[in-house]
């Protein structure tokens, strides 16, 4: 059965009235209008095919119990470190396995103001997964929540992340990825081709590219942690998603690498570093949904290794440049403490 877009489902009749359709328009142009509205929609074979695996299916149950425990620990959430404060927005710390939402609530209104008939009009200005740590801002009002909110959707806001992956080690130490990225049919995030950029996804969504710039920072304990750089495209590899990834095949124990990496996200599209991590072949440690280890070393991890380790903006009141650095968690404490 062809399915008619909403705008043409709104104007069908009662049964037995007259179309409004046919009574709007001019008889010769009724069958062009009506074989245009039928051909709008793609049918199921006309979407794009995802090039990464959909989501294994022992991620339910991990999933499932990871939401409850997420949902206890927000629920009794007392209060995030504050990094920085001003008047007008404050940084904080995200732990793991908190839902975003509870660093609103648990925010002391005497850091807002010290009248407590003063409504607080606190906003999120950007947002990070349940399982992931790092920094998040906090506004303090609707003035500096639309320019600070506008920065991050514009990508004016310079971020960088750490994340622990077991998988084969990379043969580059630095590399940029571009794919496309949506929601496949049953509703997960999947990587897509670059050539499928704009093209129509089941729900009414379109495939939007994502970029992704990576720096090896150590593997297996070998390596040397070093602070962020500037990245110079022209000097690293660069790898357009335009297929399937061919599957990693390593010597041994070497498939089984703890690999330390840093995130340069180029755009902020939802769970992208995670994806692009999959991709390359080397997923995230303990992220099960993107095929990451349930278990290292022996222990059940009870979440994903990825830390939202900095930020960088012009203060939307100010206009001055400022940068912002999360503490390190215990993982990445004890993988760079291994390092020779």
């Amino acid at each position: 059965m062809t399915k008619l877009p909403l705008s043409l489902l709104l104007l069908q009749p009662p049964a037995g009235a007259a179309s409004p359709l046919r009574s709007l328009l001019p008889p010769a142009r009724r069958l062009t209008a009506m074989s245009a509205a039928t051909s709008t929609a793609p049918s199921s074979g006309e979407y794009p095919s995802p090039v990464s695996p959909p989501y294994p299916a022992a991620s339910k149950d991990v999933e499932l119990r990871r939401a409850m425990t997420a949902s206890a620990r927000s629920a009794a959430f007392a209060s995030a470190d504050v990094v920085f404060e001003d008047e007008w927005l404050a940084v904080v710390d995200k732990p793991a396995g908190v839902y975003c939402d509870a660093l609103l609530t648990s925010f002391p209104c005497s850091a807002i103001s010290e009248d407590p008939a003063i409504k607080p009009n606190l906003h999120l200005a950007n947002r990070l997964d349940r399982d992931t740590s790092g920094l998040m801002v906090i506004t303090k009002c609707n003035k500096v929540a639309g320019k600070l909110v506008k920065a991050f959707t514009d990508h004016k806001v310079k971020k960088t992340y750490l994340a622990l992956c077991i998988g084969c080690p990379p043969t580059w130490e630095k590399i940029k990825i571009c794919s496309g990225h949506g929601r496949s049919k049953h509703g997960a995030w999947r990587v897509y081709a670059m050539s499928d950029v704009g093209r129509s996804l089941p729900g009414g969504s379109v495939v939007r590219d994502m970029s992704t710039q990576f720096q090896v920072l150590g593997v297996n304990g070998k390596g040397k942690f070093r602070e962020p750089n500037n990245f110079c495209t022209d000097d690293i590899e660069s790898i357009t998603v335009q297929e399937k990834a061919a599957d990693q095949t390593c010597s041994g124990d070497v498939n089984n690498s703890a690999i330390l990496v840093r995130a340069y996200p180029q755009s902020g599209r939802t769970h992208q570093i995670r994806l692009h991590c999959q991709y390359l072949g080397f997923p995230i440690r303990g992220d099960v949904k993107y095929g990451g280890v349930i278990e290292w070393n022996g222990i059940e991890c009870d979440g994903h290794a990825l830390h939202a380790e900095s930020l960088s903006f012009v203060h939307p009141i100010t206009g001055l440049p400022i940068t912002f650095w999360s503490p390190l968690p215990s993982w990445a404490k004890d993988c760079i403490s291994t390092m020779e």
